[in-house]
């Protein structure tokens, strides 16, 4: 029996009607959730991305303001425009597009974003707050893998989880999320001996690798649900990190790429958004709440 298709459209179709009503409560009160994107030097890479970060946040009733800046701009230029941008209660999240030129290391700009701000969940306050199971605002892809994860009729709790990948931002993460819910977790990187020993023993598996095909049908076992985050450009078509046709016969469930942890990644974005105004808002009236004298 052939792997039912995870729809990670309509997953993402509903985030962002519950999204649309948040953002127009928080407007209501003052608060319209606004994004700022930040593009450096030859922006054509990252175009599309921009164009449906922005195509996505409008639907959500999220305001989106795309600024593209030379590949000369230096990075103490960037690091006051940044600091600027913290310090705009209009401006709600930052986004770092990439890639950067090289001579700006994205890792600091990460850094210089406002933890409250940082709705792409890059800094490491924010990833560092999954080791505490804080979720406040965690990677985007990450959670958005975790996320359909959950629309599945599995168990959480237990589930045997093998993560293909260990990168700072997905795989890491996706560790730690799995863990809090409950489940048993094993991370395989390129010196694991036997990833097919791993992924066969898991229930759920998760890969991010940035190698198409990586993953084959006789990786898993029978019935398991497949995430596939990775996104690879082979011979002009998009494919993931897994042997799709292979993977879908013996797969219980299973992600496409296109259409599988996309939309859902873009939604976790402007879900992060709505939750970095609210966080905002709170603490602005935390701080400037009148008091009896």
């Amino acid at each position: 029996m052939r792997a039912a298709l995870i729809d990670g459209k309509a997953i993402a179709s509903d985030m962002r009607a519950r999204i649309a009503a948040e953002a127009a409560e928080l407007a209501e009160a003052g608060w319209q959730p606004k994004l700022v994107s930040i593009s450096v030097g030859d922006t054509a890479a990252a175009d599309l991305y921009v164009r449906n970060q922005k195509k996505q946040a409008e639907s959500a009733g999220v305001q989106f303001e795309a600024r593209a800046y030379p590949g000369e701009t230096s990075l103490e230029q960037l690091t006051g425009i940044l600091q600027g941008l913290n310090a705009d209660p209009r401006v709600n999240g930052i986004i770092i597009q990439r890639p950067l030129p090289p001579h700006i290391p994205v890792k600091v700009l990460q850094k210089l974003v406002h933890p409250l701000k940082d709705v792409e969940g890059m800094h490491p306050a924010s990833i560092g707050n999954i080791v505490y199971n804080d979720l406040a605002l965690a990677p985007c892809t990450a959670v958005a893998a975790v996320e359909i994860l959950k629309t599945l009729p599995l168990p959480i709790e237990g589930l045997n989880v093998t993560v293909i990948g260990h990168s700072e931002i997905v795989g890491k993460p996706i560790a730690f999320l799995m863990m809090g819910l409950g489940a048993t977790v094993t991370v395989c990187h390129h010196m694991t001996r036997s990833v097919a020993m791993h992924s066969r023993a898991a229930d759920a598996v998760f890969v991010a690798v940035g190698k198409p095909g990586l993953v084959k049908g006789d990786m898993l076992k029978p019935g398991a649900a497949l995430i596939d985050i990775g996104i690879n450009l082979v011979d002009g078509l998009t494919v993931g990190d897994a042997d799709f046709d292979s993977c879908a016969e013996v797969a219980g469930w299973i992600t496409p790429v296109p259409g599988g942890v996309g939309p859902v990644t873009v939604a976790t974005l402007m879900q992060n958004a709505v939750l970095a105004t609210r966080m905002q808002m709170d603490q602005y009236r935390e701080s400037y709440a009148q008091t009896d004298v």
